[in-house]
């Protein structure tokens, strides 16, 4: 079975345990986000499933990120005045963004997790998570494409 159809039926079966009723337009966009690895906005959604759902609102498309959001199963991305981007939850994982096309692309690095071990000790905090940000060209701005 492909990963994304694990984290599709994980995601069903989270949502099912907090009560929330699985539409199908609720189905399609939690779909949608977990295979795009674009971190899409609202409207990126909408525009991608209104030809499935042609009642479908980006309101309601908003509506449905803030149930997944609450629930844990979407991460809100905001960066700067731009529109928020939604993120499926994954293992911990870094964003890239390009300061040119604002492209945001997911690394791994799991070293990063000493940082909160060393975080906590230094400062008798309780960690719950961190975030990184880099910044800088991707390479097809980089070459000028765009």
């Amino acid at each position: 079975m492909a990963m994304s159809d694990t984290q599709l039926k994980e995601a069903i079966h989270t949502l099912k345990e907090t009560g929330v009723r699985i539409t199908p337009q609720r189905h399609a966009i939690l779909e949608y986000l977990i295979q795009s690895m674009s971190h899409p906005t609202a409207d990126d959604i909408y525009k991608s499933l209104e030809h499935k759902f042609p009642n479908m609102s980006v309101a309601t498309v908003y509506n449905n990120l803030r149930v997944f959001r609450e629930v844990g199963l979407v991460k809100e991305l905001t960066y700067g005045d731009a529109s928020s981007r939604f993120d499926f939850v994954t293992s911990d994982h870094y964003h890239i963004i390009c300061e040119t096309c604002g492209k945001m692309v997911d690394f791994h690095y799991p070293g990063l997790d000493e940082v909160e071990h060393l975080a906590s000790h230094v400062t008798g905090f309780k960690v719950s998570h961190h975030r990184l940000e880099i910044y800088g060209v991707c390479s097809d701005c980089d070459r000028g494409a765009h």
